[in-house]
């Protein structure tokens, strides 16, 4: 779980914002304030804008050292906001990709990778890092022997095989067109309406037919009462 991460204001033409995590630099506050302050900015601009996640870099040495229980709750935490923000979340990787820069991609919407680009749970002192980065990775396949090497021995996901295993949505040639790419992708839904969403797919595959009906009737109301509403305007 080693990262730093850089932030700054959104394109003034799109409103997207642009979140680096350098996955090769100590996870600090300052990475966690950079993500909060990416949160702060897509929840400001109520679902207009998307938050465009550019992740690299891989821990090296014992990279592992100095971090406490705390730092790392206050990251999954952080990371959590990300996956739940009202605005779309697009993420571009290239080259080596592991420790926060790995967890990051896994919170996003939209994942592109260039050609280069490899997955990689990193390992310290004998073992992977357990944390929630492996238990996103086990959501799209425990059983799948691609993952499960990943998750157990550090074992890369190169690029073409996370695009066949689902775990990103598209691969390109390098980073200047995946940087395209994310500026293009994400779709009409915004706002409050794309996080309902979001969480009613999270929710399907742990949650009973009659679980969910409810929850799903109560967004099916919102938007007839939200029609409702511009047909009489």
């Amino acid at each position: 779980m080693s990262g730093g991460a850089s932030t700054r204001d959104a394109d003034p033409e799109t409103l997207d914002h642009v979140l680096g995590i350098d996955g090769r630099r100590p996870l600090s506050a300052e990475t966690i304030a950079a993500v909060a302050a990416a949160c702060d900015r897509a929840e400001d601009l109520a679902g207009r804008a998307k938050v465009i996640v550019r992740v690299s870099g891989l821990p090296e040495g014992p990279w592992a050292r100095g971090l406490t229980v705390a730092l790392v709750n206050k990251w999954e935490q952080a990371l959590r906001r990300l996956e739940r923000l009202p605005a779309a979340t697009v993420a571009v990787a290239d080259g080596a990709c592991g420790g926060a820069a790995l967890d990051a991609l896994l919170a996003t919407d939209y994942r592109v990778l260039t050609r280069s680009a490899r997955l990689v749970v990193p390992v310290d002192d004998g073992a992977t890092w357990p944390g929630m980065a492996l238990f996103r990775l086990a959501r799209h396949g425990a059983s799948n022997a691609t993952i499960r090497r990943a998750v157990l021995f550090g074992t890369p996901i190169e690029a073409a095989d996370a695009l066949a295993l689902q775990l990103v949505d598209e691969v390109v040639d390098d980073a200047e067109a995946a940087d395209a790419a994310a500026r293009q992708r994400a779709g009409a839904v915004g706002g409050s309406e794309l996080a309902i969403r979001r969480q009613l797919l999270l929710d399907a595959s742990t949650t009973s037919f009659e679980e969910a009906l409810g929850v799903h009737l109560a967004a099916c109301d919102r938007v007839l009462r939200r029609s409702a509403v511009g047909a009489e305007a």
